[in-house]
C-alpha cells in the first residue's frame, strides 16, 4: 500500500533532510520549492517537484519547511487545501500572525517542535514526574554554537524555541517569561540569557547564542534531591547526581530511540493516516511565538 502523499514547502538545509526522512518512511513527496538549483538536486528523489503549491495535485497533508519569516503566508496558502499541517519551528515571527492562523484552521495545524521528540528529553521528563530528583525545581538549557545559516531572521527565533519547547516536555508547561538580556552585534541580537518562572513552581533558564565557539546542547533539569543531565546532542544517557556527600552519587541512565527528526514526522505520518496528532497542536505553537515576543521585549530588542 503507498505511503501518504506529502507536499513539502521549502527543500533547503533543512527541508532535505525533512525529505530523507520522509522517504525512509515510505511517504511519496511532492517538493514544491522557488530555487531552480534545490529543486534539479531533488529530481530523482521526490515523486515530483514545483515551484508553488497550486501546482500539487492531491496532496494528504502539507510539511512547511520555509525560512521562519515565510511562514504565514505559506501556512495560509497550506490551509486553502483543507488537510493537516505540520509547520516547522518557529510557527511564525509574530504572535500576531499566530492568532490569525489559529483562527483561520488551528485544528488542523501543527508544529515540529523537534526537541520534543528526542528521547533524552523524553527521560528527562519521565525523571522529573517519578520524583527521581526529588520535587523539579526547574530546567537550564544551553544551546550555543558560532553563526547561524539563516538569515532572514536572527537567532532567538531560531534558537530559542527550542529550548521554549524541551521545557514544555519535560515541565508538562511553559514557564512565565520574567527577565531577559540580549548581545547585540552587527546591529542584530545574536545571543539571549533569559529566566522564567510562575509562583511556587519551576523555573526556566536559558542560554542561546552564535557567538560561541564550542556547539554545545545541554539540559539540566534541577530537583530538590539530585540533577538530571542530558550532556549534549550525541549523548546516549542521562546522567543522574543525587545525595548530599561532598561527593555525590552518579547514574547514567541510558536511552535509546529514533533521531528526533524522524520519529515526529513517524507521529504526523500516522496522524495523517487516521492516527492521533502529534505532541504540539497550534495552540502551543501560538503560546511559543508569544513567549518568543515577551523576551525580545524585556530583552529591548522588540520587532518593528
Amino acid at each position: 500500500m503507498p505511503g501518504p502523499r506529502i507536499a513539502l514547502l521549502g527543500c533547503g538545509r533543512w527541508g532535505s533532510l525533512i525529505l530523507r526522512d520522509l522517504l525512509a518512511l515510505g511517504a511519496e513527496v511532492a517538493v514544491v520549492e522557488p530555487d531552480d538549483r534545490r529543486r534539479a538536486e531533488v529530481s530523482g528523489r521526490a515523486a515530483s517537484s514545483s515551484s508553488r503549491l497550486d501546482e500539487v495535485d492531491d496532496a494528504d497533508a502539507v510539511i512547511v519547511a520555509t525560512p521562519a519569516t515565510s511562514h504565514e503566508a505559506d501556512v495560509a496558502a497550506a490551509l486553502e487545501l483543507g488537510v493537516p499541517i505540520f509547520c516547522e519551528k518557529p510557527f511564525t515571527t509574530s504572535s500576531a500572525a499566530a492568532r490569525r492562523l489559529a483562527e483561520a484552521g488551528g485544528d488542523r495545524i501543527h508544529l515540529m517542535h523537534v526537541w520534543r521528540y528526542h528521547p533524552g528529553v523524553e527521560l528527562l521528563g519521565e525523571l522529573a514526574r517519578s520524583g527521581a530528583i526529588g520535587r523539579p525545581l526547574g530546567v537550564r538549557s544551553t544551546r550555543t554554537n558560532w553563526t547561524s545559516p539563516r538569515t532572514d531572521t536572527d537567532p532567538i527565533w531560531t534558537l530559542v524555541p527550542h529550548d521554549l519547547t524541551l521545557a514544555i516536555e519535560i515541565l508538562g508547561d511553559l514557564p512565565t517569561p520574567r527577565a531577559a538580556v540580549a548581545e547585540i552585534h552587527g546591529g542584530r541580537p545574536v545571543s539571549l540569557w533569559a529566566h522564567g518562572h510562575d509562583e511556587d513552581g519551576p523555573f526556566l533558564v536559558i542560554e542561546a547564542s552564535t557567538r560561541f565557539v564550542d556547539k554545545r546542547r545541554e539540559v539540566r533539569v534541577h530537583g530538590e534531591e539530585g540533577v538530571a543531565v542530558l550532556p549534549g546532542l550525541g549523548a546516549d544517557a542521562v546522567e543522574l547526581a543525587t545525595g548530599a556527600a561532598a561527593d555525590p552519587v552518579v547514574e547514567r541512565r541510558p536511552f535509546t530511540g529514533a533521531e528526533p527528526l524522524r520519529r515526529e514526522l513517524a507521529a504526523f505520518l500516522d496522524h495523517v493516516a487516521g492516527g492521533p496528532a502529534p505532541k504540539s497542536d497550534c495552540a502551543e505553537g501560538v503560546a511559543v511565538v508569544e513567549a518568543v515576543e515577551r523576551l525580545r521585549h524585556l530583552a529591548g530588542v522588540d520587532d518593528g
